[in-house]
């Protein structure tokens, strides 16, 4: 099993169900996924789903919280979440190789986070071959609503990703990045931490 977790992590072609059928929990995974999506918001339910998730992620960090519904290809089983990570309705982890999600990370509505690929050959494609290559999210990043993030990339610290972007690079730390593909627009100061919203003073506005 762990050869071939190393070859999901490698960047070498493999066919993708021989993934699966390698990993006898695989689809145990998945049934913790479907009970996980369909358990409801009593303290109980929250007790549970908190419970499923060290059950089946690779890595859950104190008061690192998933809103119901989420998505998986492992259930997150390849998915490492930081101390207070929040991830909010219908994230979407194509998890055939490892994503890490760094403390304090904010994700939105609909964000899909991709770590696999598949050659350009039609040939291969037609066998059944595929190619992964780890995520790296950063701390105290916010990827808005309908962020997707492709394989292998790596954002830095405290960036933003804006709703709608399409990360098919590396995005450094300390800055703001939008469109598709996303590029950067501009980078934090320290002017952020005295205006917001179009130059409202924070000092002004916090209640």
């Amino acid at each position: 099993m762990a050869d071939f977790e190393e070859i999901l992590n490698s960047g070498k072609l493999y066919r993708v169900q021989d993934s699966s059928d390698s990993d006898s929990h695989y689809q145990e995974y998945l049934q913790l996924m479907e009970t996980f999506n369909q358990l409801g918001y009593t303290k109980a339910a929250e007790q549970k789903k908190q419970q499923i998730l060290k059950q089946i992620f690779a890595e859950v960090g104190d008061n690192a919280y998933i809103q119901a519904p989420y998505h998986a290809m492992w259930g997150g089983h390849h998915v490492h979440l930081g101390e207070k990570v929040y991830v909010n309705f219908n994230c979407t982890f194509v998890d055939d190789a490892q994503i890490y999600i760094g403390a304090g990370t904010m994700i939105a509505p609909n964000v899909t986070i991709i770590a696999a690929s598949h050659p350009v050959s039609p040939t291969l494609r037609a066998e059944g071959y595929g190619c992964n290559y780890p995520v790296h999210i950063g701390k105290n990043v916010w990827l808005a609503a309908n962020v997707t993030v492709l394989q292998g990339v790596h954002i830095g610290d405290n960036s933003i990703i804006a709703a709608g972007s399409l990360v098919t690079k590396d995005i450094p730390a300390n800055v703001i990045v939008m469109g598709t593909p996303a590029k950067v627009v501009r980078k934090i100061t320290a002017d952020d931490e005295v205006y917001y919203d179009h130059g409202k003073l924070i000092s002004d506005n916090k209640v």
